[in-house]
């Protein structure tokens, strides 16, 4: 996605890049837009980096050597996203600042619930994976191709858990048709942002 550019911000707030991961687009623009952060600029990455995510830290690197001039600040909209902790050590180096949590299943349920919930045995949904399901899950995974693949990689989950970032009925419906593909029990929780919304809300 093309970075979202304005000439200064009509506020006199800081421009800050938010260089995020392309999974969570939709869910920044609606952010922007409700609260008129003008200051804030949008650069996704790849949503796709997730199956591959030895190649975020190189990716989120490169892209704030080509644009740190550009901007008085830089925000990485990621959380561990399966780094095993890289992702936060070259941030520190960098001295840029990113989500808190080890993916964003926690910080849409909200860090602090997410790590007292304990589910050891539930697989999530937001609303881009509900929505991008066949071309970010069933497809990758192979099961296109192999629906006897569906036991061996879900095979030990009780229940599909779709976190709600809208009250939408069409995704609702959508989501839990995607639970009986893969056999699980269904739940929804309308979570909103979490902790997403809280920490661009810190941004000036």
């Amino acid at each position: 996605m093309d970075e979202i550019t304005r000439q200064k911000s009509p506020d006199g707030k800081a421009r800050i890049l938010l260089i995020a991961c392309g999974a969570l687009a939709r869910e920044i623009l609606a952010l922007n837009e409700a609260n008129g952060w003008d200051h804030l600029h949008l650069h996704c990455l790849p949503a796709n980096l997730h199956h591959t995510p030895d190649k975020i830290v190189a990716a989120v690197e490169k892209m704030v050597a080509e644009r740190r001039d550009d901007f008085d600040d830089i925000y990485v909209v990621y959380a561990d996203c399966g780094t095993g902790g890289l992702l936060k050590a070259a941030c520190d180096r960098m001295g840029v600042q990113m989500v808190e949590g080890p993916h964003c299943y926690s910080f849409f349920e909200g860090n602090a619930v997410f790590e007292n919930l304990g589910e050891m045995t539930a697989f999530y949904l937001t609303d881009f994976s509900v929505r991008q399901f066949d071309a970010f899950i069933w497809k990758p995974l192979g099961m296109d191709r192999h629906p006897d693949l569906r036991d061996m990689y879900f095979g030990n989950y009780e229940k599909m858990v779709y976190q709600a970032q809208t009250d939408d009925p069409a995704l609702t419906e959508l989501a839990k048709k995607h639970a009986q593909r893969l056999g699980l029990a269904f739940e929804r929780r309308l979570t909103g942002y979490g902790d997403l919304e809280a920490s661009l809300a810190a941004l000036r």
